[in-house]
């Protein structure tokens, strides 16, 4: 299993979160099983996306349907960073 971290700005958190929860079937369709999400003041959102397969995962976060999906949440497309944790450290 892979994690990939998103974080991105969106207009209001709490709309974004309440569409973000709708995309159950894209979601799966990027291979993911569970979201872990993390937000702040400033209305910037981070989740936590843990997915069997990158590809998959990749292919549809590079799709039309994943870019009106964020456009529909309130995401500003600018604003977003992917992180694909690959390493780790256990002090």
């Amino acid at each position: 299993m892979s994690m990939v971290v998103v974080t991105a700005q969106v207009d209001d958190v709490a709309e974004w979160e309440e569409r973000f929860r709708t995309h159950g079937d894209l979601f799966l369709k990027q291979t993911i099983s569970k979201v872990d999400l993390g937000s702040t003041d400033e209305d910037y959102v981070a989740c936590v996306f843990h997915a069997d397969d990158l590809d998959a995962f990749f292919e549809v976060l590079g799709s039309p349907e994943s870019a009106e999906a964020m456009e529909g949440d309130g995401v500003d497309r600018e604003s977003v960073k992917v992180f694909v944790i690959d390493r780790r450290f256990d002090p």
